[in-house]
């Protein structure tokens, strides 16, 4: 029921909503602490042993979670830095140390990092199967090294001793619940900033990683850093449990089926981490007691991830699906109770042209790129001015994109000269790299859906952006663009949202010069006028120029006060649209039409 005087008050605590993000999370731990404890102390020995297994198993699943289910690399060799991280731990209680396991963990996890870190170098230029197989070979050099040479105090019957008060193994339990706790609050955190941000989009493009910004290999090294330390930490739990570790503890083939349990629960949600650890002790104890070979788990494993696979997502994955349906049920039901509302933003008139003299946005010189014997782009020039929207046009095979290629960093520009701002960032020594573009104020979008589906629109905002944003700023920059709120996720978007999504994170991070390929592919005809006024004032709303490469000439007519053509990889008419596209060559080349006599 709504009050006279607004909607109902949220219910607080200390002024925390109830319903909120803060109390969700609170209730969640106090109910993860209790369930602990109660495993603890309610489950018999041996399935107290099973849990610890578990837990473990899902602090080494975490790890893949960041690796293989965020940045969306192929890893194998998680049992290798698990190893890594065992070993050190031995070593360490050898040396007698003082700190314990306290100390020894996250020591175990700094060893595994430069290993991590060595892996993460191929994955600067390799990918899928070829990733796959450095990796796994990683982890069976790994294996035949440790098998050679045993772990230290294996000979002399030296065991790892476990910290004082937690000795028995319900206590133990709980050490490894409190450190599974640990990784998953520090992951959660990381997600929530653009290191976390950068592994996501890294996992829907590389391409439009680095357009917004983002250095690629460095998204890659501290990914493989950042798993090879959560992996090492579980290798010392292990240890911790087992009292003493023999390299059959880590046999290569166990990150085979570590993988495929991780894509299959979708380890890179705790919750899915920690199921994953629970299915993999379960189902080979159920196959124990049946008597079944412990291989057929690997195949029940093998078959989840394929079904993982095919779907696009994975156990956690669906369960948190099916809590926002239900949450959003909740809330529709609570507006229609309430009443609700959305005001539109209207965004700022159409500037007024700026006088003669304006600085260049973008300018290119001389600019060729060639594939082999094929020259795409043909010795172009083009200068866009501050304040100013230009229309780049041309037939399919123009050379338009390779242009915008070769702007932006991804194929050279034949020792043309591009400058941003009146800054050089390619020229005939050389260019500079994208992500250093992006951030001298050259953003652009792509004709492919490139989005990363695994974030929100707020989280892809701030990305895009790199830089905080409100959710007020976040509105605005969405107002008359794109129907989403902040909080919304982007897999619910449809394809034509996520690109005038992508439009408006290029824009918030407020370039120099933004260019926008094709943004109105898969519009229909009132969409593409809305985008046609809407990009009209975008120079005075962000201070922005844009080269606009588009196909639709109506949205070139609204939007754009200059436009350049382009046949063959050749600049064949400059101007105002409506002079350019009367010219007779324009006609032919573009429009298919002879001019009239």
């Amino acid at each position: 029921m709504r009050r006279a005087d607004g909607p109902v008050a949220r219910r607080t605590v200390a002024g925390v909503p109830l319903d909120g993000p803060v109390a969700r999370w609170a209730v969640a731990g106090v109910l993860a602490a209790a369930a602990a404890y109660g495993l603890a102390a309610g489950l018999p020995a041996y399935w107290v042993f099973l849990a610890m297994s578990a837990v473990i198993s899902g602090v080494l699943l975490q790890s893949l979670g960041v690796v293989a289910g965020q940045a969306g690399m192929v890893s194998l060799c998680q049992m290798a830095f698990a190893a890594i991280g065992a070993w050190t731990t031995a070593q360490l209680n050898v040396w007698g140390v003082p700190g314990g396991l306290y100390v020894w963990l996250p020591l175990a996890g700094l060893a595994a990092v430069p290993f991590g870190l060595l892996i993460g170098l191929p994955a600067l230029r390799l990918r899928g199967v070829h990733l796959a197989i450095i990796t796994l070979g990683f982890a069976a050099t790994v294996d035949v090294v440790m098998a050679a040479n045993s772990f230290p105090g294996v000979s002399q019957g030296v065991v790892v001793g476990r910290p004082a008060g937690l000795t028995s193994d319900r206590q133990y339990f709980l050490l490894c619940c409190g450190v599974f706790a640990l990784v998953a609050v520090a992951l959660a955190l990381v997600r929530r900033t653009r290191l976390g941000a950068s592994w996501r989009a890294l996992k829907e493009s590389e391409r439009a990683t680095a357009a917004a910004g983002t250095s690629v290999p460095g998204a890659k090294l501290s990914a493989f850093a950042v798993s090879a330390f959560i992996a090492g930490v579980s290798g010392a739990l292990l240890a911790g449990q087992l009292a003493m570790v023999v390299s059959r503890n880590f046999d290569p083939g166990q990150s085979l089926v570590a993988y495929a349990v991780a894509v299959m629960a979708g380890a890179h949600h705790a919750e899915g981490a920690l199921v994953g650890g629970a299915l993999g002790v379960l189902v080979s104890e159920l196959l124990r007691r049946l008597g079944v070979p412990q291989q057929w788990a690997n195949v029940v494993f093998a078959v989840g991830a394929v079904q993982a696979m095919t779907q696009g997502s994975g156990m956690s994955d669906g369960l948190r699906a099916a809590l926002r349906a239900r949450r959003a049920r909740r809330s529709d039901a609570r507006h229609a109770d309430t009443g609700s509302g959305v005001s539109a933003v209207a965004g700022p008139e159409a500037p007024a042209l700026a006088a003669d003299g304006r600085r260049a946005a973008l300018r290119i010189e001389r600019v060729s790129v060639r594939y082999g014997q094929v020259v795409a782009v043909d010795d172009v020039g083009l200068t866009v001015l501050a304040g100013e929207v230009h229309g780049l046009v041309g037939p399919n095979g123009a050379g338009k994109s390779s242009l915008v290629d070769a702007i932006s960093g991804f194929v050279p520009a034949g020792g043309g000269l591009v400058e941003v701002g009146g800054v050089a960032v390619a020229g005939a020594r050389g260019g500079a790299a994208v992500h250093r573009r992006a951030r001298a104020g050259l953003r652009r979008t792509f004709q492919q859906d490139r989005v990363p589906v695994g974030l929100s629109v707020r989280e892809y905002l701030r990305f895009a952006a790199r830089r905080a944003l409100s959710d007020a700023e976040l509105e605005e920059g969405l107002a008359g663009l794109v129907t989403a709120a902040p909080g919304d996720p982007i897999a619910a978007l449809d394809v034509g949202a996520r690109r005038l999504l992508e439009v408006a994170g290029t824009l918030l991070a407020r370039p120099a010069i933004a260019v926008l390929d094709e943004p109105a592919a898969g519009l229909g005809h009132a969409e593409s006028e809305r985008l046609g006024t809407w990009l009209r004032r975008v120079p005075a709303r962000y201070s922005a120029a844009v080269l606009l490469i588009e196909h639709d000439l109506d949205l070139v007519r609204a939007a754009c006060t200059g436009v350049t053509v382009l046949d063959f990889g050749r600049v064949v008419a400059q101007g105002p649209p409506a002079e350019v596209f009367a010219e007779p060559r324009v006609l032919r080349a573009y429009l298919g039409e002879e001019p009239a006599a």
